[in-house]
């Protein structure tokens, strides 16, 4: 998880996070997080244009064989498909 330092932060705002922390009875970092969820999340709606659904192949189901092979690492041999493709032409 990523860390966030921020310098010269109001003393106000400080106290009113941590009164506003008090009463959802949650920590200061929590409430910071859940504000800032809740401020991106409204800033989302009215600024940035919605998300598009991912494709139907980022969505697809791989076979169960090939995603054995996958997560046994068959296929991270490191050896790119187009130098293997120079190679067998140099060879010729």
């Amino acid at each position: 998880m990523s860390a966030l330092v921020i310098e010269s932060f109001p003393d106000t705002l400080y106290a009113r996070l941590k009164l506003t922390a008090a009463a959802h009875q949650r920590s200061l970092p929590q409430e910071a997080i859940h504000q800032l969820e809740k401020a991106l999340a409204t800033e989302q709606d009215s600024v940035l244009p919605p998300i598009e659904p991912r494709s139907y192949w980022a969505n697809r189901r791989l076979l169960p064989e090939y995603e054995m092979l996958l997560s046994s690492g068959a296929f991270s041999g490191g050896t790119e498909s187009s130098e293997m493709i120079s190679e067998e032409r140099d060879a010729r």
